[in-house]
């Protein structure tokens, strides 16, 4: 078996204190979080937020203690699994800029709208996840 690696975040701001989170609209069609291909000589954490940096523009700060795992089969890919890693990151007071080549669309939301965007249900446990974690 082969693995891809990736590591990403579920990213949020508040408001009005409570938790928005970052969607993005993939241009492959799908709802989900900012994430990507780690780099050689990259760790986890700095491929996160290049990549977040990367399809949002934005600075963020990862939050301690949150890290959850997405493990799947790649469409197409015989014996090659996808591994994604995911932190929680947080930002204030920043323009979400989506970087076009990547990104369709980006939108903040509360968590319940959140969710019902995720076709993958891996995706709405990682978010649930971490909403919990801010929120327990």
């Amino acid at each position: 078996m082969t693995y891809e690696y990736s590591c990403g975040a579920v990213v949020f701001t508040r408001i009005g204190g409570v938790p928005h989170y970052l969607m993005i609209h993939q241009t492959a069609g799908h709802w989900g979080f900012p994430k990507g291909h780690m780099e050689p000589g990259e760790t986890e954490r700095e491929t996160a937020l290049r990549e977040i940096f990367e399809e949002t523009g934005l600075r963020v700060t990862l939050l301690e203690g949150f890290r959850a795992v997405s493990e799947y089969d790649l469409p197409g890919k015989p014996d090659t699994r996808k591994r994604v890693v995911f932190f929680l990151a947080q930002y204030t007071d920043q323009k979400v800029r989506p970087q076009a080549a990547e990104v369709q669309s980006a939108r903040l939301l509360p968590y319940r709208d959140a969710l019902e965007l995720l076709q993958h249900e891996d995706s709405k446990r990682v978010l649930t996840e971490a909403h919990a974690f801010l929120d327990p």
